[in-house]
């Protein structure tokens, strides 16, 4: 397992940490237990603890807290609910950590806008569930119940972007305190606007390293009239992602195209007690009127058909259809079940949607050929995919195995015209994999970072190599 980046930590400032307590009371905390549990995510990365943990609830008291840290030259760390893959909340140099998950108002519904205002902690679950009866969803679906302003910070997507976008489409504006205590109000309420720098798609994917991000301005879309999901196998995983591609092709707006592949399907049917047919299989979802649904369906049904498609089967009640797609999402907890007590080192590439089917063809033999475990489950309506590829955290060897892997699926799909990450985020793991993506482009992200933050003190060791 490649180690996070860990530094020398300097004893944490009585004269801090009497001003934490003065300040917040007992939701400034040094306790053991909640530093453990501030120092660890969903990502192979060791655990980093911070030194200190404090549950903000207002703009004002980020500020207090923000330039108390500043005055003392100690690191800021931003928390959601820790569902991180790449390291983002690891306190690698100490430091403070803030978290928003008591920061979890919906503040402003506006049905007529079709937008909502909300502090960071809130859920994509409890806003969707705060929205009942409005006639409007939130459709940003990664997975996890991650918190808003997470999926802000790592531009974050899932299974609903081939039709709604990512989170990068969907913010329409944020309030950020910034790394000197200054607090700025970006975008707004508007659909569009050429006012100056966007700003707002700056720190949409900052992973925390440019802001804290204290509200934000959502868009929210109608719910569909109807809606309908289905499952199809297929005889191999070329033949399901040439399906995908001519459904893009073709302009078929699916809602949902997600790839899971032989194993995965294995690991979906013992650990959600499915009884799939064991093979590569596409998971859709249809949205629109009860006709449009209907030829969407037909449509896609035909050209899966096409590509050597299997029992074309279909979820059309409600109940049946979250039964679905909660095994899809179960799909990563699964897959770590195949092989307990390991850990996952989860790909992230995204390819464009001609480079697919080569992409993951290849992706699987590189996998096969190592003999590693590893489910490939994706996106693909959007041409990213990941590779779950399960290890012993003690075994060096396998840790640096995997790795290899990882590297070789990257530059595959950099030589394709893709990315490292589709939405994950670099944060900790994938900076070297920035520079050979973007080349010269990192050193004007330095600038930038180095501008917004001179002392380095907002989430220290992320994204950017060398800071």
């Amino acid at each position: 397992m490649k180690p996070a980046e860990q530094t020398a930590r300097r004893p944490f400032p009585e004269a801090l940490e009497q001003r934490l307590e003065d300040r917040f009371g007992k939701r400034a905390s040094r306790a053991q237990g909640i530093r453990a549990h501030h120092g660890h995510d969903e990502s192979h990365f060791p655990d980093a603890a911070p030194d200190a943990v404090v549950f903000v609830h207002t703009t004002d008291e980020v500020v207090d807290l923000v330039r108390a840290c500043a005055e003392f030259d100690v690191p800021v760390i931003p928390f959601g609910v820790g569902s991180s893959l790449e390291g983002h909340i690891l306190a690698t140099r100490g430091g403070v950590c803030v978290d928003f998950s008591e920061m979890n108002k919906v503040l402003d519904i506006r049905a007529e806008d079709m937008l909502v205002v909300v502090q960071p902690g809130v859920t994509r679950k409890q806003l969707n569930a705060e929205l009942h009866g409005s006639g409007l969803f939130f459709p940003i679906d990664p997975g996890a119940d991650a918190s808003l302003g997470g999926m802000t910070a790592t531009r974050a997507s899932g299974t609903n972007a081939v039709r709604y976008g990512t989170m990068r489409e969907n913010v329409l504006g944020l309030t950020a305190v910034m790394a000197d205590g200054r607090v700025i109000r970006t975008g707004g309420r508007a659909r569009k606007s050429s006012a100056g720098y966007d700003l707002t798609r700056l720190l949409v994917g900052s992973e925390g390293t440019l802001g804290l991000i204290t509200e934000l301005t959502i868009r929210l879309h109608p719910l569909p009239e109807a809606s309908s999901a289905a499952v199809c196998a297929f005889p191999d995983v070329v033949s399901a992602v040439n399906a995908v591609i001519q459904t893009i092709q073709l302009g078929v707006p699916v809602a949902r195209i997600e790839l899971v592949d032989e194993l995965c399907v294995r690991a979906i049917n013992r650990y959600s007690k499915t009884t799939l047919r064991e093979a590569p299989m596409l998971f859709f979802e249809f949205h629109g009127s009860p006709a449009g649904v209907a030829e969407q369906a037909r449509t896609v049904q035909e050209l899966a058909s096409e590509n050597g498609g299997l029992d074309f089967d279909w979820a059309e009640h409600p109940e049946d259809r979250s039964r679905l797609w909660a095994a899809r999402h179960d799909a990563y907890f699964a897959s770590l079940n195949l092989r307990p007590g390991s850990r996952a080192i989860t790909t992230d590439v995204c390819v464009p949607i001609s480079a697919l089917a080569e992409c993951v063809a290849a992706t699987r033999a590189d996998i096969d050929a190592t003999g590693l475990i590893a489910p490939i489950v994706g996106h693909v309506g959007d041409g990213n995919f990941h590779a779950i590829i399960l290890v012993d955290p003690e075994d060096e060897a396998e840790n640096a195995q995997a790795e290899a892997l990882n590297r070789r699926i990257v530059e595959r799909a950099l030589a394709m015209g893709g990315t490292c990450t589709g939405e994950h985020g670099i944060g900790i793991g994938k900076q070297a994999f920035l520079v050979q993506e973007h080349g010269e482009a990192v050193d004007f992200m330095r600038a930038i970072k180095q501008a917004l933050d001179p002392h380095n003190l907002l989430n220290p060791g992320k994204v950017v190599p060398g800071l």
